[in-house]
């Protein structure tokens, strides 16, 4: 009820503001279990997300929204419950299996169920190494993976900045991917990195971002600990050794892409799928004539944890 609320509400108004645009809808199955893993470059992308799609989903959110203080930390914390919101303890172990078991017990009723597989907000604009969480779901779960680009919320939402400023928002979805070839393996750390970089790669597809082969984490400690460091500049931090050039998830070339954006086809917010599959190029549109539901990748796992 909250949750259709919302869209009803701050929905148009986000709209009106900041004219979203989505490609590649379709992909999104119409009914039935399906795991929608993004990126996440800001905040909004919790928003902007569901905004533009009919069918109802619930992300994983930090536990930081859920303990504020003060009538805005209440106000926050309603709001990411209204919104079905599952709260997560980002320090790992038993916490966050506990999590990643709601979102199996949400897919396992029926619904879509997203995930930003680098584990936080990317502090540059970059996509990073993405943690086999979302490989494990999918394994246990049985439902397809659905990659989902966020372009253009870190210009508007920039880390730090509590109000984004206007700047026109845009999703693009990919063909899904099924990994039942693996089905009985997820205690197999190797076949769980090779799923990740898989999804990773199509996310580094889909969205044009540079990628760099550590966890975004990670990268956040460094940059913290290069502003105590008086004359290291940040961007030397930032930059991936030399001596270990990666290319793509998994080893793979770097594909030739661009950051997507926005064109008279793109269906406007909330479209709904009008076919029964199809699949999508790099990105992500559709080419005519095509059916196929689910792009299921290489057979042999590659990469290693």
């Amino acid at each position: 009820m909250f949750y259709r609320l919302m869209k009803a509400t701050l929905g148009s108004i986000l709209r009106v503001f900041y004219q979203p645009w989505i490609r590649g809808a379709e992909n999104i199955p119409g009914s039935g279990p399906a795991i929608l893993a993004s990126n996440h470059l800001a905040v909004i992308d919790s928003f902007f997300l569901p905004l533009m799609i009919s069918r109802e989903v619930v992300f994983l959110g930090k536990q930081d929204y859920f303990t504020g203080r003060g009538l805005k930390g209440r106000f926050v914390a309603a709001f990411m419950r209204g919104v079905g919101t599952i709260p997560v303890d980002r320090s790992g172990g038993k916490a966050s299996e506990a999590a990643l078991h709601t979102g199996l017990r949400r897919l396992r009723q029926g619904g879509l169920f997203g995930i930003y597989p680098e584990g936080t907000r990317s502090p540059d604009g970059r996509l990073y190494r993405g943690k086999t969480g979302v490989a494990r779901l999918a394994l246990e779960s049985g439902a397809p993976v659905v990659p989902v680009a966020m372009i253009g919320t870190n210009i508007a939402q920039p880390i730090g900045k509590r109000i984004p400023k206007l700047h026109r928002i845009g999703v693009v979805v990919g063909a899904p991917l099924d990994f039942s070839r693996y089905r009985g393996l997820e205690n197999d750390r190797f076949v769980l990195r090779a799923i990740t970089d898989e999804i990773m790669y199509e996310l580094l597809r889909l969205s044009g971002q540079e990628y760099v082969d550590i966890y975004a984490a990670t990268m956040k400690t460094r940059l913290a600990a290069a502003k105590k460091e008086p004359g290291k500049k940040q961007d030397a931090v930032a930059a991936p050794p030399a001596a270990a050039p990666v290319g793509a998830p998994g080893g793979r070339p770097v594909p030739e892409v661009t950051v997507p954006v926005p064109a008279e086809a793109d269906a406007g917010p909330e479209a709904a799928p009008d076919a029964p599959g199809a699949t999508a190029t790099a990105d992500g549109s559709t080419p005519a004539g095509t059916d196929a539901r689910l792009s299921t990748g290489p057979d042999v796992p590659a990469g290693a944890p």
